[in-house]
């Protein structure tokens, strides 16, 4: 198995869910270099990551951030999108349910460089373990002065609230989870205008997926350059990205790989193939939008958000 562990690493580690086991292993250090370089330096470097959108949208989330006004006249507000409503899919539910001071401490970068003061955790209702754990961890983090008035004593003031999705699918969609939030039936709303325009209440807003607010501390920490090295094949597609397999093969699971990697060896080599001897007829790479790929077309399929539509 050729895994790229990086947002999976702690996966199974109970200790790894608690402030103290989260610092052990080196978290919050990135949130530290974060507000040691200012805000536009903190932009800078994920627009040069390159990483892009993990909720299935796949616009680069530096470009994402840059929109946001630069003179804050009104309240500015992050919304970390945790619903997850897609059949199948369980990956941002495993990073809350382990590594939710990973999440706390991607939201507060993010939070830090497009200058929100509350950060909505909108967390999909069934989610009732992660709920729990995310919450804890908020509350350490509140304790230790990771959130609140004074954030680690540098006068940043960040808020963080979950806000308990109600199962509807369509509050997966920014604005539907935006008018969710602010008590209303969760439609879309029709852009433009756009969030960092018109968000929550009016104001300006940037909703990012739990998978890419947890590749961030990553990112300020190691450098954008470093976290664009991961990419396998295409510079449009960086880093590593969690795949949830499931249905008809032998090892379920999340696994979590480069982008441009196959997916003929996903299925394969890391999940077992198909169980029983019997041969792939087809596979949806993503969720109810995504055409199926036929055996054919998946077997010369890269992973990234360009490889699977040109195979399909």
């Amino acid at each position: 198995p050729r895994e790229t562990v990086l947002l999976s690493r702690h996966f199974g580690d109970a200790e790894a869910r608690s402030y103290a086991g989260w610092q052990k292993r080196g978290g919050y250090q990135a949130l530290e270099q974060a507000l040691a370089m200012g805000r536009e330096k903190v932009i800078e470097e994920v627009k040069t990551s390159g990483v892009r959108g993990r909720g299935g949208a796949g616009f680069p989330a530096g470009v994402t951030w840059s929109f946001m006004p630069k003179e804050r006249t009104r309240p500015h507000y992050l919304c970390c999108n945790a619903d997850e409503g897609e059949p199948g899919t369980f990956k941002d539910r495993e990073l809350l349910r382990w590594t939710p001071h990973a999440v706390v401490e991607g939201c507060a970068i993010a939070a830090y460089a497009i200058q929100a003061e509350h950060v909505y955790v909108y967390i999909r209702g069934e989610f009732t373990e992660a709920i729990r754990v995310m919450q804890a961890a908020i509350d350490e983090a509140y304790a230790k002065g990771i959130l609140g008035q004074n954030v680690l004593g540098r006068g940043v003031r960040i808020e963080m609230t979950i806000h308990r999705g109600a199962g509807a699918y369509i509050c997966g969609e920014e604005t539907a989870l935006m008018n969710s939030i602010e008590g209303k039936r969760g439609n879309p709303r029709i852009k433009p205008p756009f969030p960092a325009a018109a968000g929550l209440w009016g104001c300006p807003t940037t909703v990012n997926n739990v998978e890419t607010l947890a590749a961030v501390p990553h990112i300020i920490e190691k450098g954008g350059a470093w976290y664009k090295g991961l990419s396998l094949s295409n510079p449009k597609s960086t880093g590593t990205k969690l795949f949830s397999i499931c249905g008809n093969v032998a090892k379920p699971g999340n696994y979590e790989v480069t982008m441009g990697f196959p997916l003929r060896d996903l299925l394969y080599e890391m999940a077992g193939g198909i169980p029983g001897g019997r041969k792939l007829k087809a596979v949806q790479p993503g969720g109810c939008s995504v055409p199926f790929l036929t055996a054919a077309e998946a077997a010369g399929a890269l992973l990234d958000y360009e490889g699977c539509v040109a195979a399909g």
